[in-house]
């Protein structure tokens, strides 16, 4: 499903449940309080602003008895995404969002990631996936950065760990090219980034990722994933705890322009290999 038809699906989810939510006589605020969001959460699922999580449409079946049409919908929506379903809603946030903030362990942040990087890490997960499969996947990847482009581009912070900058993904010639992509990206001031040095010893998140997301008109939210599993979260206390690690994380880095000097030396070695 190409996205201009998802984005018109969920427009017409959100007019559905516009519709019946008003049917049943309930305001945006009553339903929130039903399903456990808040009222503006209502209002921008009716207008396809956010997605919902499936928690939710399933408990808004519930309360406007809808004999799970709003559950069926999400999962046919999130089912013709190119990612994987506990990532669709965050590729769609990415999208809405004005600051977003993450760390990476092991690897290159995907929106930072060149193609032949994203294909070499997919294809080390998936090694009998037929070309066609993994093309859809990387062009769906490709597709995400250009928010870097677009008039309402992100402020992009990212820190990771020099282990990202180590391995080398696809051979030498492929990451001094991912490498040099990154280095461009912050030397025309579309990104900040920062490596956490070896010699740094432990931090603050020994595994795993975060993305810290902000908006101009709705709370922040915390994505963190695992093997198989990702959490899009936005508890407040939970996301305070996350920036607050975030935090952390950036004290533990090297500065931006020693981490560029870092990031360029990593490329030039690879050149030499």
């Amino acid at each position: 499903m190409a996205n201009a038809s998802r984005q018109a699906a969920w427009e017409f989810w959100g007019t559905e449940l516009k519709r019946r939510r008003e049917d049943a006589g309930l305001t945006q605020e009553a339903l929130g309080g039903m399903v456990f969001v808040s009222g503006g959460y209502i209002g921008q699922f009716e207008q396809a602003i956010r997605k919902p999580q499936l928690d939710v449409a399933i408990r808004i079946d519930g309360v406007l008895q809808t004999d799970g049409f709003f559950e069926r919908m999400w999962r046919r929506l999130i089912g013709a995404s190119p990612f994987e379903s506990y990532f669709a809603a965050v590729a769609e946030l990415e999208v809405l969002a004005t600051r977003i903030c993450e760390f990476e362990s092991v690897l290159v942040p995907g929106l930072l990631q060149t193609p032949a990087y994203t294909r070499e890490v997919m294809l080390s997960a998936a090694p009998f996936a037929p070309d066609e499969e993994l093309d859809e996947k990387v062009s769906a990847r490709m597709e995400r950065a250009k928010i870097f482009k677009g008039p309402a581009k992100p402020e992009y912070w990212a820190i990771v760990h020099e282990t990202a900058l180590r391995i080398p993904v696809g051979g030498a010639a492929r990451m001094a090219e991912q490498l040099d992509h990154v280095a461009a990206l912050v030397r025309s001031r579309q990104a900040v980034v920062q490596v956490i040095p070896y010699a740094q010893g432990a931090h603050a998140v020994m595994s795993h990722s975060m993305k810290l997301m902000e908006f101009a008109d709705a709370p922040p939210t915390v994505y963190t994933e695992g093997l198989f599993w990702g959490q899009l979260l936005d508890d407040p206390t939970l996301v305070k705890q996350a920036t607050a690690t975030y935090d952390l994380l950036r004290a533990a880095a090297l500065s931006p322009e020693a981490s560029l000097s870092l990031i360029e030396s990593a490329a030039e070695s690879y050149r030499s290999t």
